[in-house]
């Protein structure tokens, strides 16, 4: 969903003493990770990015659904019987996630993860499911039947068989708060990537902006676009990797939690903003509300902008976006 964003580094890693810049590559929350870190010395960088590591490992200990013993999973195995106390990070997270569920009617949906995985995008998919069965994948799906009690901390799914599940908006978590983190112990530049939700912060070591490439979605392995990363966060969502085509039509891999079926328009919706756990928001959300609404609602948020690219490859991008400054060209080729 997120490889359309490459990370594009200096060749050069050390300009001057007290400049060095470090890189680790590790699986945490479900997926990848790729920590990179600039720091005084390479002991203070690698020290440094163990204490990132540490951090995401802590927080997909609260969150995760899939670990049982993870304050989300007590949520969800309590769904129908009775609140569940939480700690303040879960439950704000959770308050942010119910938030963003609203302002989109939907179209983000923090109980996601109970919906039933009736599509198929492995190759196997030989038919549309029928409308019986879409209806029935999302019977459980439905953020208004989240409960929150901040006097008392809990969260309660009123039906049960419901689940909350963050997904890549914990991974947009994560890396917001590990940067916070760095910033605060004077780290002053790095970049934390969970597979194509970066934040980051600082420049590297030749005193250049970091710099993300936007992959071109009808050719494997070209640039589209590249962008600096100015103290921000980027965050990507894509369906032309991860699709079916039945009787003639493409469905993304990308579902309306509110319908049951995929998100169509769409190719790609590239985010960028101050946070990467709310940029993940917004580029869910935009895939599955098509370019009018997309457009309508980022342009609500002038800390945010996006680029948008329609099935027929068309690109719009928000009010306060000018792609043409960042369309990449290829260097031409030398002949000798």
């Amino acid at each position: 969903m997120k490889t359309i964003l490459t990370l594009i580094l200096a060749l050069t890693t050390c300009i001057a003493p007290a400049q060095v810049l470090r890189k680790r590559t590790t699986m945490l929350m479900g997926g990848r990770f790729d920590i990179t870190i600039v720091a005084h010395d390479s002991a203070s960088a690698e020290t440094n990015i163990d204490t990132v590591i540490a951090e995401i490992t802590r927080i997909e200990n609260l969150i995760s659904d899939w670990k049982p013993s993870s304050q989300v999973s007590q949520v969800n195995a309590n769904a129908g019987i009775r609140p569940v106390k939480v700690d303040k990070e879960v439950f704000e997270l959770t308050e942010r996630a119910l938030k963003l569920s609203k302002l989109t009617n939907g179209a983000f949906d923090i109980s996601f993860a109970a919906m039933e995985r009736i599509w198929k995008f492995d190759g196997s998919m030989t038919a549309l499911p029928s409308p019986e069965a879409v209806k029935k994948s999302v019977e459980k799906v439905g953020y208004r039947n989240v409960i929150l009690d901040r006097a008392r901390s809990t969260v309660f799914l009123k039906l049960k068989g419901m689940k909350i599940g963050f997904g890549a908006l914990g991974e947009g978590y994560a890396t917001d708060r590990c940067r916070d983190m760095m910033l605060k112990k004077g780290i002053e530049a790095g970049i934390v990537n969970a597979s194509g939700d970066m934040s980051a912060w600082g420049k590297q070591p030749d005193g250049s902006d970091w710099m993300i490439g936007i992959n071109d979605p009808q050719h494997s392995g070209e640039l589209f676009a590249v962008v600096p990363l100015r103290q921000s966060a980027v965050v990507t969502s894509g369906s032309y990797e991860k699709y079916v085509i039945l009787n003639g039509r493409r469905y993304s891999h990308i579902i309306n939690p509110a319908t049951g079926y995929p998100a169509t328009g769409l190719m790609s919706v590239t985010v960028f903003g101050p946070s990467a756990e709310k940029a993940n928001g917004f580029s869910t959300s935009l895939m599955v509300l098509g370019k009018k609404a997309g457009l309508a609602l980022i342009n609500r948020f002038p800390d945010y902008s996006c680029v948008l690219i329609t099935d027929d490859v068309q690109v719009f991008t928000s009010a306060n976006f000018d792609i043409s400054k960042y369309r990449y060209q290829a260097e031409p080729e030398t002949k000798e």
